[in-house]
C-alpha cells in the first residue's frame, strides 16, 4: 500500500508539473534566463493557498508550484500512513518512532532555524 502510496504520488505530481510547463510554453514561449541577475521567487509562490489559488486559476507558474507541493507532500503522506498503519497494529515503538520522523519533517519544512 505504501508503494502504491508514493508511486501515485509520484505520478500525479510528474503529470501536474508536466500539464503547467506545457501550458507554460504556449502561453509564453521559450525565453533565454539570464542567469548573471540573481530574481527569487515572488512572494505569492511562499505559501500553499495563493499556489492553490493560482493553480486553479490556470496560471502555468501555478499549476507547476503544486506539481511540486504535491511531489514533497507525497514522502509525508507515506510517514502519517504508516504512523496509522502501526497504530492500528497496536505496535506502540515504531508508532513513536514514526511520530518522531514525521516531527523532525514537519519541523524541518517549517523553517526551522539552528
Amino acid at each position: 500500500m505504501i508503494g502504491v502510496l508514493l508511486r501515485v504520488g509520484v505520478l500525479a505530481s510528474a503529470l501536474i508539473v508536466l500539464f503547467g510547463g506545457i501550458l507554460y510554453l504556449a502561453r509564453y514561449g521559450m525565453t533565454v534566463p539570464n542567469y548573471g541577475i540573481f530574481r527569487g521567487e515572488p512572494p505569492i509562490w511562499r505559501s500553499v493557498l495563493p499556489i492553490i489559488n493560482s493553480a486553479f486559476s490556470l496560471n502555468p507558474g501555478g499549476i507547476i508550484q503544486l506539481g511540486l507541493l504535491l511531489l514533497i507532500a507525497t514522502p509525508i503522506a507515506r510517514v502519517v500512513f504508516s504512523v496509522c498503519a502501526f497504530a492500528l497494529q497496536r505496535d506502540r515503538a515504531y508508532v513513536f518512532v514514526t511520530l518522531i520522523v514525521l516531527g523532525i519533517l514537519l519541523y524541518s519544512l517549517m523553517g526551522a532555524k539552528l
